[in-house]
């Protein structure tokens, strides 16, 4: 495809996303997303802004914000420089400076801006290339999408059809002046040995190997979007609340539910685990008896299954701590704890007896064996029991506030009271409210 204003203007009428009225163009310093600016700064028919993110990694980086800069400057376009720190934690520093990059972009992306980078043909080849090394499935075979949501706003690659020669075509005919990345040379990253080493001998046997992969990532993307709607509908019959039906999961083939699985992780941005730990994760969770409740740990997320229902989970469960004072009061709320909340008391008529109450209240830990009795003519009930019977999860237990006026349990959060504590019709009473309380059921 030949790159031009007329061409990129082509692209945008069948691409951009109907709500996206102000474009943004990442601009690296480098001559492909200079191509990109200068094409769109011809075309005047949109508002137009760019963002230069500084990764801090090299030298260059001073070079490659200048060169953003005279480029903005010469256009007439608003520059945004930002910052970012790259900490690669356990993978590649080429993947580190791009989530901090993406990052940047998101946040920096208000409801009506779509961002546009400049990927092109040879990017998305490296991109399938690099995915088929790694083992990759068909949704990674899908390389880069032309166009996603970022932020509040859209992300679209224009020039994913467009071959770099003749993206330097057009930088030699519009006098487009760019930096070149060193790091794009640097064959300690895979990215970079693939484009030195790998490419000019693919390119040398087979010419069209660009376009070729291009229509494979295209392929597989339908591909994918056969399978996301597959698992869609399957959904639509398994999800049981923020959980799925294992009895319905278990209707389904093994690669159905793997399908399945993924499809709903993603909605919630988790990343699955590998293949095999998948299949793992639902081995388990199917056939563990209804009283079980397995546990499967991948990074910071959990699978975790209470009776018939599976969920997803944080790794960590927020937990109460053993016991803290509470002076109500001098200080009628209590902060509980990150992803606890907060209790508060506030009067009411049918509320807990004012005058009975000590000055200084314990707020714990479910320890085991505690009671409430919730009506004066009802019986006394173990906690556990009450827990069953609401359906309170087994994880979130530990995160019940349970109040006590001395030995007595007087409350647990606003969920439960006991009426042993209750203030009469002409007494002052007070209720605690549980502002900010996870999901317990």
């Amino acid at each position: 495809m030949r790159f031009g204003a007329a061409e990129l203007d082509a692209v945008l009428q069948r691409h951009l996303p109907p709500d996206a009225t102000e474009l943004v163009v990442g601009l690296s310093g480098g001559v492909d997303s200079a191509c990109l600016l200068s094409a769109l700064a011809e075309l005047s028919n949109r508002p137009l802004r760019a963002i230069h993110v500084d990764h801090g990694l090299q030298a260059a980086s001073v070079a490659l914000r200048a060169c953003s800069s005279a480029l903005c400057e010469r256009l007439q376009v608003s520059l945004t420089v930002i910052e970012v720190t790259v900490e690669a934690r356990g993978e590649s520093l080429e993947a580190a400076a791009r989530d901090a990059r993406y990052r940047a972009f998101a946040l920096n992306l208000a409801p009506g801006q779509c961002l546009l980078t400049a990927h092109h043909a040879e990017d998305q080849a490296e991109t399938v290339l690099l995915q088929l090394l790694r083992g990759t499935g068909i949704k990674g075979l899908s390389a880069m999408p032309m166009v996603r949501r970022l932020g509040q706003g859209w992300h679209l690659r224009p020039l994913l059809q467009v071959a770099r020669r003749d993206l330097a075509a057009y930088a030699a005919a519009h006098g487009v002046r760019a930096h070149e990345d060193p790091m794009n040379h640097d064959p300690r990253f895979d990215r970079a040995f693939l484009r030195s080493a790998i490419w000019p001998t693919l390119i040398e046997r087979w010419p069209g190997a660009a376009a070729s992969l291009g229509r494979a990532a295209r392929h597989a993307a339908d591909a994918q979007e056969l399978l996301e709607r597959a698992a869609d509908a399957a959904l639509f019959h398994l999800r049981d609340g923020r959980a799925l039906s294992v009895t319905g999961l278990r209707t389904l083939t093994e690669r159905e539910r793997t399908n399945v699985l993924r499809r709903w992780l993603g909605e919630a941005g988790i990343a699955a685990p590998p293949s095999a730990r998948l299949s793992e994760c639902l081995r388990q969770t199917l056939s563990a008896e209804a009283g079980q409740g397995p546990v499967i740990v991948w990074g910071e997320h959990a699978l975790r299954r209470y009776r018939d229902r599976l969920f997803v989970t944080a790794a960590t469960l927020p937990s109460l701590a053993v016991r803290r004072e509470w002076s109500m009061r001098s200080n009628p709320s209590l902060e509980l704890g990150p992803g606890l909340g907060t209790l508060r008391w506030v009067p009411r008529s049918g509320g807990l007896d004012a005058g009975r109450l000590p000055a200084v209240l314990d707020v714990r830990r479910r320890g085991g064996g505690e009671t409430l009795k919730l009506s004066a003519r009802g019986r006394t009930q173990s906690v556990q029991h009450l827990c069953q019977a609401m359906g309170v999860l087994p994880w979130m237990r530990d995160a019940l506030p349970m109040i006590y006026a001395g030995d007595s349990l007087v409350a647990i959060g606003d969920i439960w009271r006991d009426s042993r504590w209750l203030a009469g019709p002409a007494q002052a009473g007070f209720a605690c409210v549980w502002e900010g309380a996870p999901e317990l059921a």
